[in-house]
């Protein structure tokens, strides 16, 4: 997104560190997000952290981070670029902006400008969400599905977030509403043990290998769940799905 111009009073107030020590209002102020910084990182996903700056301490200004998406720790400094962003507030909020980090991942952030009793700017609360992660998913997706590429959004048909009527579905389809990648991915390997043709029950080693073979293909090895579900879908150990993997690389 564009960043807004301000009219410069933020910018005189971060672009140098203040002289004088925080209020006691503004140190009351860091306390209690401090405090906030651990339950609200949990709250988010993985991918996302959660970081607060003391501006009386820049540049090593992070006094709380909860999130391991930029690597820094107490005492670290803001992200390069960061502060330019900031300076683009027209209030005291900003969401949805972006940043690059050293290795060249994307990351989204939102800031909030923290403000004590009289006006000056003295924390800013910043969630930083590593782009990479979702970009990855939706390869683990593409390849599940059969797809070589990521389609447009304009060649997909629209969503409805209805369900269909029963009398208007062609009889005899099966339609899936997945809440998440692993419902998915439970579903393929349901399907996939279809596929084969043989009840778990009875199968044989050469059955099994067969359904990992496919599941390989489909990607949901690449799941950091998916030996675990296919273990319990073919009701082997982990261990034997390895060992399944091993014989199929020695093989290729």
């Amino acid at each position: 997104m564009s960043m807004p111009l301000s009219d410069g009073s933020d910018a005189d107030e971060l672009a140098e560190p203040p002289m004088r020590r925080q209020s006691v209002d503004g140190e009351r102020l860091i306390a209690l997000f401090s405090s906030l910084v651990q339950p609200l990182g949990e709250t988010l996903p993985s991918s996302c952290e959660v970081v607060l700056h003391d501006l009386s301490r820049m540049p090593n200004s992070i006094v709380a981070i909860h999130g391991d998406v930029s690597g820094r720790r107490v005492g670290d400094e803001p992200i390069k670029g960061l502060r330019d962003n900031i300076l683009g507030l027209s209030g005291d909020t900003v969401v949805g902006y972006y940043t690059t980090l050293n290795d060249g991942r994307e990351i989204c952030s939102s800031t909030m400008l923290i403000r004590d009793v009289t006006g000056n700017a003295v924390a800013t609360l910043v969630i930083n969400s590593d782009l990479s992660v979702w970009a990855n998913i939706q390869k683990v997706l593409d390849t599940m599905y059969g797809r070589s590429t990521r389609a447009k959004v304009e060649e997909l048909p629209p969503l409805s977030l209805a369900e269909p009527a029963e009398r208007d579905r062609p009889t005899g389809e099966t339609v899936y509403f997945d809440k998440d990648i692993k419902s998915v991915a439970i579903r393929l390997i349901k399907e996939t043990i279809e596929e084969v043709g043989v009840p778990v029950e009875i199968m044989h080693k050469r059955h099994k290998v067969a359904v990992v073979r496919k599941l390989k293909v489909r990607g949901i090895f690449l799941l950091r769940d998916g030996v675990d579900m296919t273990a319990s879908g073919l009701n082997v150990t982990r261990f034997t799905i390895y060992n399944y993997l091993n014989q199929l690389s020695d093989e290729e």
